[in-house]
Formats: C-alpha cells, structure tokens, sequence
C-alpha cells in the first residue's frame, strides 16, 4: 500500500479537532489509534442533515477537517474518513484511503465499489497484530467502534459482532460482514491506495440524486461503547447492550435537541432555514406513516 502526500495542516487546526475529541495528543501506536478511533465515532456523527438544508458540501479532506474542528459538523463516509485521513497524517501514522462498497443482502457487487472510503493504517505491529495493519472506518455509522486488525477473523465490539475475511471474488480483497442488527448487511474493499479524487462522481450522485437514500431520508448516527444512537428523519433509535428503543421526536424543539446535545452538532442555518428543515422532514414522517397504513 503507497502513501500519500498532502499539505500540512495548522497546528491550530490540530489541536481544535482534538479539542473536539477531548482527547490530547501523543505518539502513534496501536493502543493510541484506538483511542482517537473511539472518539471519533462518539463524537463526530455520521449525519446527512446538510443535504436537506440543501448545502452543498464537497468531499476535499481540509475542508471537512476544517467542519469537524471548528463548526461542529459531522458528514457521511467522504468526510468522516477524509477528515480522519488528515488528522492521522498530521499525527505522524502511515495512514491510506482505499475503495470501498457497501451492500445489500444480495452480496457485494462491483457496481457499489467507490460508495464507500475506506483507511488502513499501517506499521503498528502488536502482539495479536504482529504485520502492524489496520482497517480503520469512522464512516459506517452504525459499525465499528474501533480499528480492526487487518486479520480475518471474527470480532466483537459490544453489542455487535464482526467478520472481516480476505477475499478473491472479483470485487474487493477484503469483506466486512456487519451484525445482522446493523443497517447494512456488508462492505467490500480494496488494497490498491487511492486519492481523494476516485469518490467524487458517486458524491455528486448520493448527495444529490433524487433516487439517492440520504437524499430520500435525513440521518444522524453515532456510535459508543455499548451501541448506537440512529436517527432516522423523526424516528429516534436508541440501541444500548441487548435493550433497543424507539421514539419518535414529534415537537421541533425535542428534535433539534437531540440533534445538538445528543450528536453534538452546531447547526448555524437561520430560524426560517430550520422551521423549513423540520416542515420537511415531519411531512416524509407523515408519508411513511399513510404508507404503512395503506
């Protein structure tokens, strides 16, 4: 796997992203990757909420530094791992992006690679690692809480479990297969690394494609421990251990609540933008509920 080059970032940059973390920052190694890892996943949410304010975000990794550090903002998986790629650059970790493709239960597919970024960091060998690779994802959403060791086998991260096999079926190298309680069934990538670049063209479609799902539904996910807070347009999912709940944020107040104190997010879009914004959003809930009822 080669590495890449990229511009340094600013210390200040640095240090407010790990601000954001609550984390302070130290040499690289393994113990330490799982560190930044986990508060990534806490506290910078996979979240779709700037589609239906109708922003229109690009995927270059400064710019969604730069969100994430000083404006309280999360994205789907081009920001995420883009963002992650930098900071893990600017720490010192031999760090690359590679192509990814998340699917359905029907298998993978080459036709869903590049939906998906994908990093592996490398050169931190440890006892049950000794090659020193690592699959890192911060962008899944509902899945891993921390790194993988880049080693088939199967593992648990409470309360999920996770298979991760090398591959030779002519779509990826490497299979993720997610818990059957998660919101996808798995996610094939390649070793090959790859820029920035590769994942624009689907970009431009998920984010804008009317037949898009986060187009169709607004998201907002975070992981923890002991499992996953999801929100699904009105609908709230809390899955903490083996007890799963559901409320459905029906007053504008309880949801943008949530949105800020629970995902941690600043939204700085005008009270009209907002009022608009949950009009929207309340209005699919309606849909969905007629559809059901039909």
């Amino acid at each position: 796997m080669i590495g890449s080059l990229r511009a340094p970032l600013a210390r200040a940059d640095v240090d407010a992203y790990l601000r954001r973390l609550r984390l302070a920052p130290e040499p690289p190694s393994a113990e330490a990757l799982g560190r930044l890892h986990r508060a990534q996943v806490e506290h910078v949410p996979y979240e779709t909420i700037w589609i239906h304010l109708g922003e229109r975000w690009g995927i270059d990794p400064i710019d969604s530094f730069r969100r994430v550090a000083h404006e309280r903002r999360g994205g789907y998986c081009y920001h995420l791992n883009g963002a992650f790629f930098e900071l893990l650059g600017a720490l010192g970790y031999r760090v690359s992006r590679h192509i990814g493709g998340v699917h359905g239960p029907e298998g993978p597919t080459s036709d869903s690679l590049t939906n998906h970024l994908v990093l592996v960091v490398e050169g931190l060998p440890t006892d049950a690692n000794p090659e020193g690779n690592w699959y890192v994802d911060a962008g899944l959403g509902d899945a891993l809480y921390e790194p993988l060791p880049l080693v088939a086998s199967s593992y648990q991260q409470s309360p999920m479990r996770f298979e991760l096999t090398e591959t030779n079926d002519g779509v990826g190298d490497w299979h993720l297969a997610h818990d059957p309680i998660g919101s996808f069934a798995g996610m094939s990538f390649r070793l090959g690394a790859v820029s920035i670049d590769v994942f624009r063209k689907r970009h431009a479609y998920l984010s804008r494609s009317p037949e898009s799902g986060f187009v169709k539904v607004l998201t907002a996910q975070r992981r923890h421990a002991t499992g996953v807070d999801l929100l699904r347009g009105l609908v709230l999912t809390r899955l903490d251990g083996a007890s799963r709940v559901e409320l459905v944020l029906d007053q504008p107040g309880d949801w943008l609540e949530v949105i800020t104190e629970l995902f941690g997010m600043r939204l700085d879009a005008e009270p009209s933008a907002l009022a608009a914004l949950w009009a929207k959003v309340s209005a699919a809930h309606d849909a969905w509920l007629r559809s059901t009822e039909a």
